[in-house]
């Protein structure tokens, strides 16, 4: 919205030029947004307790966690702040393209799917809408997405292709059926990964945030034919803009931080964490970086084999391989504080966030 008018008044004055980078555009979409999530969250809190949307954090499964998590009887559905920060920061920074409003799209559908979980919980359905609709909605969103995408992009030289890590020059495209499967799985996982990694104060939105950054950055570039060239990586044109998302992204994902942190006033529930997840994977299949996903996704790949490897193994020998999934709970249970939990995993968050970017130029 704002580019388009800035666009409209450059004759005028040639200042607002300025609003044609995107760099300029992707730092304010960062600032708006942590701005409306930092302004609305005290009222939107309010409002949640009022309306008896608190948390019950008792959990039948794991009474041994029970006594840990006790106090944690705040406000959820608080990922509606960072849905609401995310759209409007980026309806007003980012240039109209088909790739962010597929972006705005898989923001809206995965935050109405996580608060009508929310909500049925609250109703008394103690684990929400099944697992099964669960998936199916998500699985809809993510079939669409990849059938509209390969169409969009199978005439662009690199819009099919398979990105590797560590490697140059690959010529691997991918056919229709190959790269919506890869789509669905990339987009639904990233979803539900970032869902079981929420379950400590600021853990998913931490290392959400670090996920956001590097593909702030990975959008920049691939959309930039000159960077592209260069780092000789896939360039798919229009794809600069999911840079000016993304940032909208951090930004919120902050503010939000700003709430959420030890000790926590508000969680998100799936209202924040479905849609955080499926924007992430949404945007790695724009970008050509699936496999990149899984390094600056790296946290959230362990927590969900935690739970993978658990239930596989309660399967064969009945018994528990980790004293509790997904993996935050385990080392919760072994001793270590909330706080030294969420911020050593943030830590190595950061860590492959800053590998993955490097993984650009290695090659």
């Amino acid at each position: 919205m704002l580019y388009l008018l800035f666009q409209l008044r450059t004759s005028v004055y040639s200042g607002l030029n300025l609003f044609q980078y995107i760099t300029f555009r992707s730092a304010f979409a960062a600032i708006t947004a942590f701005l409306i999530g930092f302004v609305l969250g005290p009222r939107v809190i309010r409002r949640l307790a009022k309306m008896g949307v608190i948390e019950k954090p008792e959990n039948p499964d794991a009474p041994a966690l029970d006594s840990l998590v006790a106090h944690k009887k705040v406000p959820t559905m608080g990922g509606m702040l960072i849905v609401l920060s995310v759209v409007i920061s980026t309806a007003l920074w980012a240039r109209p393209t088909e790739f962010v409003f597929l972006a705005l799209l898989t923001t809206a559908w995965l935050g109405m799917v996580g608060l009508v979980d929310d909500y049925t919980k609250l109703l008394g359905q103690k684990r929400g809408i099944s697992s099964t609709q669960k998936l199916i909605l998500q699985t809809v969103l993510a079939v669409a997405l990849a059938f509209i995408l390969f169409h969009s992009m199978k005439d662009m030289r690199w819009g099919t292709q398979l990105s590797i890590p560590f490697l140059s020059d690959t010529d691997i495209r991918l056919p229709m059926l190959v790269f919506i499967a890869l789509a669905v799985v990339v987009i639904v996982g990233s979803s539900n990964a970032v869902n079981l990694a929420d379950g400590m104060d600021g853990l998913a939105v931490g290392c959400v945030i670090m996920a956001s950054i590097a593909f702030a950055v990975i959008s920049y570039v691939t959309g930039h034919v000159r960077f592209a060239a260069y780092l000789k990586i896939p360039y798919i044109p229009g794809a600069g803009e999911l840079s000016v998302f993304c940032s909208a992204v951090a930004g919120a994902g902050l503010a939000f931080l700003w709430y959420n942190c030890h000790p926590a006033e508000v969680f998100m529930g799936d209202t924040g964490s479905l849609p955080l997840g499926g924007a992430l994977g949404y945007v790695a299949v724009v970008t050509r970086s699936e496999l990149t996903l899984f390094i600056i996704g790296g946290v959230f790949v362990v927590e969900a084999l935690s739970v993978i490897i658990q239930v596989l193994y309660f399967k064969r020998t009945r018994k528990r391989f980790f004293l509790m999934s997904p993996l935050h709970h385990h080392f919760h249970l072994k001793g270590l504080a909330e706080t030294k939990v969420v911020m050593r995993f943030i830590i190595v968050a950061a860590l492959l966030t800053a590998f993955a970017v490097a993984t650009l130029k290695i090659r």
